[in-house]
């Protein structure tokens, strides 16, 4: 019986590389901008959430509850199949970049509020004392400060976030799973295509989860 990784489907794998180097492509620009996104969604809502606007507080909860309580897949699915029965066609790259983009930007938030509620509050009414307003004052002097806290987890965030991007796949997003999966099923060479997909996922995240430990030990060391 042929093993499940048997040598002529890793050659059959190396032959077909460049299959592989765009679905890596895709993931790494998918990743990108989705974090992009994430960033800004997250420290504009995590502002909110602090902010003494009820009005900008549930709004930021709202939003941060709703995307953290819903699974990506079912996102995502809507952003691809729902959107178009609006009138609203985008295209699967869009799709992949929104939907990851939005759902850690939630995550984001939360670490963003929890950061800017470990300033003293002192900070902020010193700030408003001086003339600046409550965005400048976020801007210029609470923010940078909350940057050391909420550094670590927002790595670890980036993390996440590449590993999710394989939820493309479920919606032909072009992204690696996807290659992986359509090239795979052509000829039932799971074994070497998991191996190496998981391998490409590996070299993205690991320097990162690393980063995070070390920003994490450095925040340690300095408290």
């Amino acid at each position: 019986m042929v093993g499940p990784f048997a040598w002529f489907k890793w050659v059959a794998l190396f032959s077909d590389w460049k299959i592989f180097a765009e679905g890596f492509t895709i993931t790494i620009l998918v990743s990108v901008l989705a974090l992009a996104l994430a960033l800004i969604l997250g420290i504009v809502f995590g502002v909110l959430g602090t902010s003494h606007w009820t009005i900008a507080k549930v709004v930021a909860r709202v939003y941060v509850e709703f995307i953290q309580n819903t699974p990506l897949v079912i996102q995502v699915f809507f952003l691809y199949h729902g959107l178009p029965h609006m009138g609203v066609m985008l295209p699967v790259f869009v799709v992949g970049v929104l939907g990851v983009g939005v759902y850690h930007g939630a995550y984001i938030a939360e670490v963003v509020r929890a950061g800017i509620n470990s300033i003293h509050r002192g900070q902020m009414e010193a700030a408003l004392s001086q003339g600046f307003s409550f965005w400048g004052a976020m801007r210029h002097i609470i923010l940078p400060q909350a940057a050391r806290v909420v550094l670590p987890p927002l790595t670890n965030q980036a993390v996440n976030l590449i590993k999710n991007t394989s939820v493309l796949a479920m919606v032909a997003g072009g992204d690696l799973m996807y290659h992986a999966d359509s090239w795979s099923s052509d000829n039932l060479y799971y074994g070497p295509a998991y191996v190496v997909v998981g391998l490409l996922y590996l070299i993205l995240s690991l320097p990162l989860a690393t980063l995070t430990r070390r920003l994490e030990n450095k925040a340690g060391v300095s408290a």
